[in-house]
């Protein structure tokens, strides 16, 4: 096993469940939320500063600011007067980077699919689901009613949205986007897990 998998996904759709598995099957490393200590360790940023700030959607006018920096280079002067969701952005950035040196993993969010564009070693998912499969799955994981589960997919998703097309300049969820887009409600689970295994290991023979 030698891919680095990145994986995108609506809230509710179990995309992390599938990352995690994924990740057991192949026996190679899972990055999602502990990818937050990494960054901290490497980038010296607090962890609780990080959290705050983690995909979180931002504005027009900081992702030039960013674009422009990440695009052009940055040094410790220019990093130390860097608004703080900026600070995080290109942390996080530079661990995604490090980790997939390293070798084969999964990474769950954070425009890793961005980040590792130019690398020919990845596999791009996006996991999503109907409404009301991902509302079920929402109300049973954090006990509460349709409404408020509606309200909470909806919020998440707004936020993964603006972060992601920001900061990449591409479209959250287009299929054609990503290499691969699944419906974990008609599959459930192990059959996402599945189907996705099968599409890398494809992928890995094609090399």
């Amino acid at each position: 096993m030698k891919t680095i998998i990145t994986i995108g996904r609506q809230f509710g759709s179990g995309g992390r469940e599938v990352g995690k598995s994924l990740a057991e099957s192949y026996g190679i490393p899972y990055y999602d939320r502990d990818l937050i200590t990494r960054v901290s360790k490497e980038s010296g940023l607090c962890e609780e500063m990080i959290a705050s700030n983690d995909e979180r959607p931002t504005n027009s006018f900081l992702y030039n600011l960013v674009m422009d920096t990440y695009s052009f280079g940055y040094n410790s002067s220019s990093f130390a007067d860097m608004p703080l969701s900026h600070k995080v952005f290109l942390a996080q950035f530079d661990t995604i980077k490090n980790v997939a040196r390293e070798g084969a993993c999964v990474i769950v969010g954070r425009c890793a699919d961005y980040a590792l564009e130019e690398r020919d070693d990845v596999v791009n998912v996006f996991i999503h689901a109907r409404e009301e499969d991902r509302i079920a799955r929402i109300m049973t994981r954090h006990s509460v009613n349709e409404k408020s589960a509606r309200d909470m997919m909806n919020k998440e998703d707004r936020k993964r949205q603006s972060y992601y097309n920001y900061y990449t300049g591409k479209k959250w969820g287009r299929a054609d986007t990503y290499d691969l887009s699944v419906d974990s409600g008609k599959l459930g689970i192990d059959g996402t897990v599945k189907l996705i295994s099968q599409f890398v290991d494809d992928f890995e023979n094609a090399q």
